[in-house]
């Protein structure tokens, strides 16, 4: 077979572009590679991942037939970057790969910006060749979910495994020459634990094992934040603690980004876990939403139920399925504990138009702790505050401080906000929470060392 197809070599002009020792620029390369691989060796590309060794030998040949040298890099260098570029995700499958990166935010095609695990936001270390690059190398990562980014689709969701899940915004919606804006959330991808939570201070080891002792013995709780605070890490952690003989089931919206699975070395599934995802269609009939997966978890003798956000009609369920003996973990958007309460009550209205009075005394009943957590100004992730919603016997509600976080300094040094803090015990749990925790089977020298 000619591989490299007989005299006219270069299928883009026709002319002998590649033809002495000369250094050229990787853009020119990719092009005139591509062009040829896609029109002489097309089927190899769309079944890239069983083929990758004859296509990086096709890409060899035709580089060292035409004596092409790029920059600095080796010849088996430029080979993988030209592959990594044609059949991969570009520069992204590096990121994609590591397990100290969080987040991946595409604001166009040369501005590309990385958030670390530690809070740390860098610019990407290369960019996209183009915007026409950008949108190719997108479409590309969204072909996982069966999902297309076309001018009649220009706004897509999608996940790439099962803890990764993007967001695409194309040309239609954002302005041509930046090609495409997309963020790529990797959910917990170290799979931080209570010592790191406690490392990168978080939270102080008291309110880390707190809140780890709650979920355990029996009480329903909701993580609230913002976008990118961390409320899907903690809460990942915490379903992590259960024991293996509890059942858990997890509902989550569209992609899922838990894998609770454990398996021993010979890969027998040692736990006990139901893993649950939205499935949307345009017949309501056929419509599978959060609300109707927890009326299924709730007929499934679940020990915990995780409700992976409450940002609809699924809230009303939430708040009926902890009322009615079950332990429910979710997470929810805030500004605070106390704000948190009221975001409940307008999401709950989605599904039943009552008072709003009415709708309070449930989700408190419901949730009696609140969780807040906060990205600060220098990255940092904190636990801002626990409360604990105690109900009274005449019905009154009092909403008390546990622990939080009180900043002492916010300053700039070169450039950079530097704050410092420090976390504190406010008051212990109420006498009705000890209670419950008891009838709930914490041992009392636990319950002495969460009050003491």
């Amino acid at each position: 077979m000619d591989l490299l197809g007989g005299k006219n070599l270069n299928v883009v002009n026709n002319k002998n572009f590649f033809s002495t020792n000369e250094k050229y620029n990787f853009r020119e390369v990719l092009e005139e590679v591509q062009s040829f691989i896609s029109n002489k060796y097309s089927s190899l590309l769309r079944d890239s991942e069983d083929k990758s060794i004859q296509i990086k030998l096709y890409i060899k040949q035709f580089l060292i037939s035409k004596k092409i040298e790029v920059g600095n890099l080796s010849q088996d260098e430029l080979v993988n970057k030209l592959y990594r570029d044609m059949a991969e995700y570009s520069f992204l499958t590096e990121y994609l790969n590591r397990d100290d990166i969080e987040e991946i935010n595409i604001n166009a095609w040369n501005d590309i910006k990385i958030l670390y695990s530690n809070g740390e936001v860098k610019p990407s270390d290369e960019i996209f060749i183009s915007s026409d690059h950008a949108v190719d190398v997108v479409r590309r990562l969204l072909r996982k979910s069966n999902m297309i980014l076309d001018n009649s689709n220009p706004t897509v969701r999608g996940h790439l495994s099962k803890n990764i899940r993007i967001t695409v915004l194309g040309r239609g919606v954002i302005d041509d020459d930046r090609g495409v804006v997309a963020s790529i959330r990797i959910v917990n991808p170290k799979k931080l634990g209570k010592d790191d939570f406690i490392k990168n201070e978080t939270g102080s080891s008291e309110m880390i094992e707190s809140i780890e002792q709650f979920f355990k013995y029996g009480v329903s709780m909701c993580i609230t934040g913002s976008t990118n605070s961390g409320k899907t890490t903690l809460m990942a952690w915490l379903l992590t603690t259960i024991s293996d003989d509890k059942r858990i089931f997890t509902i989550e919206n569209d992609t899922r980004e838990f894998d609770l699975v454990k398996k021993d070395k010979d890969g027998k599934i040692i736990n006990n876990v139901i893993h649950t995802v939205t499935r949307h269609s345009e017949d309501k009939n056929k419509n599978i939403d959060q609300e109707k997966l927890l009326e299924m978890a709730l007929t499934s003798n679940p020990d915990y139920i995780c409700v992976g956000e409450m940002k609809g009609s699924e809230s009303f369920s939430s708040q009926e399925a902890a009322r009615t003996g079950h332990t429910v973990i979710t997470t929810t958007h805030a500004n605070s504990c106390d704000a948190t309460y009221s975001r409940m009550v307008t999401l709950c209205k989605t599904k039943y138009d009552m008072e709003d009075k009415t709708l309070y005394e449930l989700v408190t009943e419901a949730f009696p702790i609140v969780v807040f957590i906060k990205r600060l100004e220098d990255n940092s992730r904190k636990i801002m505050e626990i409360k604990e919603c105690i109900i009274h016997e005449n019905g009154k509600r009092e909403k008390q401080t546990l622990f939080k976080y009180e900043i002492t300094s916010s300053q700039k040094i070169n450039g950079k906000t530097q704050i410092t803090g420090e976390f504190k015990k406010v008051n212990n749990i109420s006498k009705q929470l000890q209670k419950r925790l008891l009838e709930n089977g914490m041992p009392i020298n636990d319950l002495n060392k969460l009050v003491r």
